[in-house]
């Protein structure tokens, strides 16, 4: 049985503005985050984040936070990528609250890794809906660093 392998396949630095508190709720604290555009380096090719999508929070406890984040692209020739990714977010609780302040962490205090799935009607894209990909993250006061590997 072969063993998978990680192949690079974008950065990606997606804008975000302050959180919308909701506050604790029966599921956790609930937070909304807009994103407000950002950019892409791939493997070959280049995209910006549209404006519009955002990142939903769930503070499970002082350690865990789950995120789920929905956002557009669109490549450099106009194609369009509905990106749908889900993470989980892991440090101390001095570090997660000092991250729902919007401070600046250092990122090897944090566990953040995610799984993005993507959407495109491109012909030329159609092979990413039918791959798994694996990131790794930095939340910074004003944006989300993302490292995206195909899992091949």
């Amino acid at each position: 049985m072969q063993t998978p392998e990680l192949k690079p396949f974008a950065r990606l630095r997606v804008l975000v503005e302050s959180p919308q508190e909701v506050g604790p709720t029966q599921h956790g604290g609930r937070r909304l985050i807009p994103i407000t555009g950002g950019t892409v380096e791939g493997n070959g090719w280049r995209a910006r984040v549209l404006p519009g999508g955002a990142d939903h929070q769930l503070i499970l406890t002082p350690r865990l936070v789950e995120l789920e984040a929905r956002y557009m692209l669109e490549t450099d020739s106009g194609e369009l990528i509905y990106v749908h990714n889900r993470a989980i977010r892991v440090a101390s609780p001095e570090v997660t609250a000092r991250l729902v302040r919007d401070e600046p962490v250092d990122p090897a205090l944090i566990y953040f890794r995610c799984t993005p799935s993507f959407e495109t009607a491109s012909p030329a894209l159609q092979w990413i809906t039918e791959r798994l990909f694996i990131g790794t993250g930095i939340r910074r006061p004003d944006a989300v660093e993302l490292a995206i590997f195909e899992v091949s």
